[in-house]
Parts: structure tokens; sequence; C-alpha cells
């Protein structure tokens, strides 16, 4: 799977190494092309899930991204797998095979 803006590449993996939750897709971070996409200021706190950093891709758009760094044990549990650091992605970004 591809997680694409535009012409750039976010993120590229398997779909066994993704996770689905709520409708999005996961990328592991190691997936990540993290020289696209800078810290963003804005912060979410997800009921079940629980605080949530925000990314920005470099040079726009912002808060395309995000990622729960440390996500309640029973999220984890609900999901079935830890996905601490995984990283989801805004509508904009189009996700494909």
């Amino acid at each position: 799977m591809k997680a694409k803006l535009e012409d750039r590449v976010i993120a590229t993996a398997d779909t066994k190494d993704l996770v689905m939750i709520e409708g999005n897709w996961y990328f592991p971070p190691s997936s990540v092309n993290w020289s696209l996409l800078e810290s963003s200021p804005t912060v979410y706190t997800c009921p079940w899930k629980g605080q949530a950093e925000y990314y920005s891709l470099v040079g726009g758009p912002k808060d395309v991204a995000w990622a729960y760094v440390a996500p309640h044990a029973d999220a984890v549990e609900r999901v079935g797998k830890d996905f601490a650091k995984f990283v989801a992605f805004d509508r904009a970004v189009a996700i494909s095979e």
C-alpha cells in the first residue's frame, strides 16, 4: 500500500504490516518517508486511543498525518496489535495498492 499526496509518496508498506482503525490505514513508522513530514503543533486526544501527534507535509499542507506515540493499553488490546507510532493520513492523502 502507498500513501501519496500529489507526486509525493509519503509511505509504502505491505498490507499485512498495516493496521486498520476506524476506517484509517495506519502505516508502520519504518515505512514512512520522514524527510517529507515535520512535526505540527496540533494536538488531539482520542478518548479511547490517547494523545495523537500531528505531522505536516514539508512545504504544506498542514496536519496531513498523525500517530499515537503511546496509545492506551486498552486501545492496543481493542485493536489487537500495538500501533504505537504507526502513522495514519488525512483523506487528502490517497491510499492505494
